[in-house]
């Protein structure tokens, strides 16, 4: 069953604004958030070659749009990449993206899923919920302002292990409440 284009945004929002500025995992989103320099693409590819001229377009819009109108990009995937092996898999090509497109060193993709899990963990342990979200996403950051945003924080080294922290913390229903997607 697809999922309604407006109804991807609105879970997307929903994951921005509760989970990654609400539980402040990632510091530096909520002023472009808020500023609504955030752009949030669907792709409806349904296989690799559509999802590749889909983040073709996504990295070609970020780097012909200023700054003022456009900080960051996020493309959601909702019909392919459901398997998170196949995602990570994906990453490669997405990598090569940016390499062929010449936008290694300007633009950077951040990766999240509903599955993700970091080498080395459980599926089950709290601290993948940092990078879990409702669709296989692609988050597209220009490294200049990254690094701006990163050399204005007192302790950017810090931010993983703060989050693993909170997550781990965190209660199984507050994060099944945070994080309803993950649990179907």
């Amino acid at each position: 069953m697809t999922v309604a284009n407006d109804t991807v945004k609105q879970e997307v929002q929903r994951w921005l604004e509760q989970a990654v500025v609400g539980l402040g995992l990632c510091p530096f989103a909520a002023k472009p958030l808020q500023e609504k320099r955030v752009a949030i693409d669907i792709s409806r590819a349904s296989n690799a070659e559509d999802l590749v001229n889909d983040l073709h377009q996504a990295l070609c819009r970020l780097e012909e749009t200023g700054l003022n109108t456009l900080e960051t990009s996020i493309l959601v995937v909702p019909d392919m990449l459901q398997d998170f092996y196949d995602y990570n898999d994906f990453l490669d090509i997405a990598d090569a993206v940016l390499q062929e497109g010449g936008w290694e060193g300007d633009i950077q993709i951040a990766s999240f899923h509903p599955d993700y899990q970091f080498a080395g963990t459980e599926k089950s342990d709290h601290e993948n919920f940092s990078n879990r979200a409702p669709y296989p996403i692609f988050h597209l950051l220009r490294e200049d302002s990254l690094e701006q945003a990163i050399a204005s924080h007192p302790d950017p080294d810090g931010i993983p292990e703060r989050n693993i922290t909170l997550l781990q913390g965190m209660g199984s229903e507050a994060i099944k409440a945070l994080f309803p997607y993950c649990f179907k």
